[in-house]
Formats: C-alpha cells, sequence, structure tokens
C-alpha cells in the first residue's frame, strides 16, 4: 500500500514544484539591493538589466524588486509634497553673463536671469526674473527688465490649466511698462527621457506705458510652446516661443538655447533670443535680437 502511495505524491507534487519560480540568486539579490539602497534610478535600471540578460529565469522577480522600490519612493514623495508647507520644496536656478570693455570704446553688458520652481502633486508654481542692460559709449543700447509668475493645474497626466501675470521693460522696443494676464488649457505632446514638448492656448489682457506717455490695454490670444531634448547626460537643447495677436499689434518671442554641465550644478549655455514686436503707438515694426553665453547654478 505504501508503495504505491509514492508515485501518487510525486505526481501530485510535481506540478506545484513546477510552478515554483526561479529563485533570485543571492549574489545577484545583493546586488540589486545595493543598487536601490544608492537611490539612483539610473543606476536600478544599469543593474535589473544585466541581472535580467545573466539571469532570465529570474526576471520576474528582478522587476518585482524594481516596481516596489519605484512604489515606496513615489508614495515616500507624495507623502513629502502632500506635508510640506508652500515656502518648501522650491528648487532654483541662477544665470548670469556680460561684458566689459574699455580703450577706444567704452561699453558694459550685463544679463541676469533667476527662476524659482515648486512641483506639487498637480499644481506647480514658477517664479521667473530677468535683466539685461547694455550701455556703450554712454549711451544706453538696452535696458529690459522682465518678472513673471506661472501657476499650473494638471488635470490629467498630459492636460493641465496655466494661469500668467508678468510685468516687463524695454526702453529699446519703447515701453515703459507692460503688465499681462492669461488663462488657458495646455497639453504634453511629447512626454519621455530624451523629449518633452507641451504647447498651451489662453485669453490674454495687456496694459501698456510707453515712453511717450500714451498708455493702451488691448484683449487678444495667447499661445506658446517648450521643448526640451536631452541629447546626452550633459548636452540639453532647449526651445521656448510665445505669442500675442491682439487687434493691430502681434508679439513673438523665441528663445533657443544649448545647454552643457560643467559639475554637479553648474552649467555654461549658449541663448539665441528672437524678440519681434508689430506696428505700436511708438514705432513701426520692431524686430530685435539678443545671444548670450552664460553660467548657471541650479539650488
Amino acid at each position: 500500500m505504501r508503495a504505491s502511495l509514492i508515485p501518487i505524491c510525486l505526481f501530485l507534487s510535481a506540478p506545484a514544484m513546477a510552478a515554483d519560480p526561479a529563485l533570485l540568486p543571492p549574489s545577484v539579490r545583493e546586488m540589486m539591493e545595493a543598487a536601490i539602497a544608492n537611490g539612483s534610478e539610473t543606476e536600478i535600471a544599469t543593474v535589473a538589466k544585466i541581472a535580467k540578460q545573466t539571469n532570465p529565469a529570474s526576471a520576474d522577480e528582478i522587476q518585482r524588486l524594481v516596481q516596489s522600490w519605484k512604489e515606496r519612493t513615489k508614495a515616500t514623495r507624495d507623502t513629502v509634497i502632500r506635508e510640506a508647507r508652500f515656502n518648501e520644496l522650491w528648487t532654483g536656478r541662477v544665470e548670469a553673463g556680460g561684458f566689459r570693455s574699455t580703450g577706444s570704446t567704452s561699453e558694459l553688458g550685463i544679463s541676469v536671469n533667476a527662476t524659482a520652481t515648486r512641483a506639487g502633486l498637480q499644481w506647480s508654481h514658477k517664479l521667473t526674473a530677468s535683466a539685461d542692460y547694455r550701455r556703450a559709449n554712454g549711451v544706453t543700447s538696452r535696458e529690459r527688465y522682465f518678472a513673471g509668475y506661472e501657476p499650473k493645474y494638471e488635470f490629467d497626466p498630459r492636460g493641465f490649466a496655466y494661469g500668467l501675470a508678468q510685468f516687463e521693460r524695454d526702453t529699446s522696443i519703447g515701453y515703459d511698462q507692460r503688465y499681462t494676464a492669461s488663462v488657458g488649457v495646455g497639453y504634453k505632446l511629447i512626454v519621455s527621457k530624451p523629449v518633452d514638448l507641451s504647447v498651451d492656448i489662453g485669453p490674454s489682457v495687456r496694459h501698456a506705458k510707453y515712453l511717450i506717455g500714451i498708455s493702451e490695454t488691448k484683449a487678444g490670444v495667447r499661445g506658446s510652446m517648450a521643448a526640451v531634448w536631452r541629447a546626452t547626460p550633459t548636452l540639453t537643447v532647449k526651445q521656448s516661443a510665445s505669442g500675442y495677436a491682439e487687434s493691430g499689434v502681434y508679439t513673438l518671442n523665441a528663445l533657443t538655447g544649448v545647454e552643457t554641465k560643467v559639475a554637479t550644478r553648474w552649467s555654461a549655455a549658449l541663448s539665441y533670443l528672437v524678440q519681434y514686436e508689430s506696428e505700436t503707438l511708438l514705432s513701426t515694426r520692431d524686430f530685435n535680437t539678443l545671444s548670450r553665453l552664460t553660467l548657471s547654478y541650479d539650488f
């Protein structure tokens, strides 16, 4: 009787043994746990890829370790963001460049730009300020100041609503002050590690005070786009543009930049700015360009 039960027991246990997933070798598990402990997503992805190639039978277990780390990291991040005060979790960048020449000509040029960003679970906030100043032989050829605030609400992974409030002063174009307000919706057309592309559009109102003392307020439509191409881990190409269409007035700003990392927090960038203003109360069709070579610090 006992002899007859042995084959039956082996038969019943065989499927269960065959269904057991391949165990992850201790050395591979230690390697994965070490990468996860370092917390670098790039390192974890690299180690996981190699581990799957050398241990294909344990690929599912390796993926479970990676997915578990991602879920824990996201849960921790969401908790930190949810419990943080508004004045916390801000990141920013300061960017500066300039030149000075003496001798037959005396010339001074300064370009400064600063941004601060706070990214929440759905809300994000961005503060921007910049200044461009150029003076040659006692004559100021460029004086432009800009400050802006842009809140954004993501109502799904790609769609968002935005608000915009900004101030400008640009004596080279002819206005002493210009205030802009806009709201609208946008969409992220491309979201990936190498490339991001988003567009938005909405109504706008602009109030301008010109150097000659005349003021005007006009309603119109605003649209913008922003693209980022991370060509390599240290080289990034950026393209942004915004345009305004109002009754008899059109404005276009386009900025192209190439940025390279020189240290962990330091970057060098070469950018080219194009500004176009159609006919205004002060001048007829003004087209300006500005090239910058700057050094930036992230904090």
